[in-house]
């Protein structure tokens, strides 16, 4: 009996999380068609990456890193001595554990950029016309590489027993990965490609994350209690520290390179100086997006426990 209640909780969760998944393949295969067909307001694609950035930055921050803190909390108060009966380091390797998955999540990203090219998440609609090759080829590895990423939050999300925060995660992917689908499908056709080609790419970037959050999910449930209770934990904090990096290092100062120029006059003795200056500012309708989905996370964790 207790094996096949395990079981049925069991395929209630890898449900949930196909339908997520197929869910996520749909959207950013629709949302990466829409270039093919027809013509989308720059400003608009913008408005939706602000959002989803803040989505970004505010699952990251109030839902999974508490999340992955308390897994890795809990796991450590059952790190039980059998001689003294006490916990050992519990709660150091806990704290240790909590930065270094931030950190290696932050610094995978950051390689991934190094080596996929540092503009291969651009969701711009301009770009340098020419034929498609080694720039196209590296821009399509980094954003197969950040989809993957996106799908293993999702993947071990889905071990937590909680349908708020696999939901709050999957609204944040579907949000992001819809510009990104976006971008990606219209820079391959300024770079030369065909529509044949620029589909095989979006099907391969649209099947990324389902992918990944599904061998992320079975790859931890078949992990031994403790030891699967603790990589669930350090998976999601991992998976936090990439969010993070896309949203601050890639969205945020796409949406805000729109420059605005000032100039001063300054009367020196000998002549006048004119100074240019240059400020990049977030259009407010922007930042109000990001701030919306900033908190827009935090708003449906706080109403779920209440």
């Amino acid at each position: 009996n207790e094996y096949k209640s395990y079981l049925r909780m069991g395929l209630g969760e890898l449900g949930q999380l196909l339908t997520f998944s197929v869910s996520m393949l749909i959207g950013c295969f629709l949302a990466g068609m829409v270039p093919l067909s027809i013509s989308l307001n720059e400003s608009n694609l913008k408005l939706m990456s602000s959002l989803g950035a803040g989505l970004l930055v505010g699952t990251a921050l109030a839902v999974i890193i508490p999340e992955g803190v308390s897994i890795l909390l809990s796991h450590s108060t059952h790190s039980i001595d059998p001689v003294s009966g006490e916990s050992v380091e519990g709660h150091e390797e806990s704290s240790t554990a909590v930065g270094m998955a931030l950190t290696c999540g932050f610094i995978f990203m950051l390689l991934v950029d190094q080596i996929g090219g540092a503009h291969g998440h651009s969701h711009s609609l301009s770009s340098e016309t020419g034929s498609i090759g080694k720039k196209s080829i590296s821009t399509i590895i980094g954003l197969v590489v950040h989809a993957a990423a996106d799908g293993i939050a999702l993947g071990a999300a889905s071990l937590t027993d909680k349908a708020d925060i696999e939901f709050i995660i999957f609204l944040a992917i579907m949000l992001h990965k819809a510009p990104a689908a976006f971008g990606l499908t219209s820079f391959l056709l300024h770079e030369g490609a065909d529509r044949t080609t620029v589909r095989k790419v979006l099907v391969l970037f649209s099947l990324a994350a389902p992918v990944m959050s599904l061998f992320t999910y079975i790859s931890l449930s078949t992990m031994s209690g403790g030891l699967s209770e603790f990589s669930t934990g350090w998976v999601m904090l991992f998976s936090a520290g990439t969010f993070l990096y896309v949203s601050t290092v890639h969205v945020l100062p796409e949406i805000s390179n729109e420059a605005t120029s000032t100039t001063e006059k300054v009367i020196t003795l000998d002549q006048d100086v004119t100074i240019q200056k240059s400020s990049s500012r977030i259009k407010w309708t922007n930042l109000c997006a990001l701030c919306c989905g900033t908190f827009l996370p935090v708003l449906l964790n706080m109403s779920h426990h209440h």
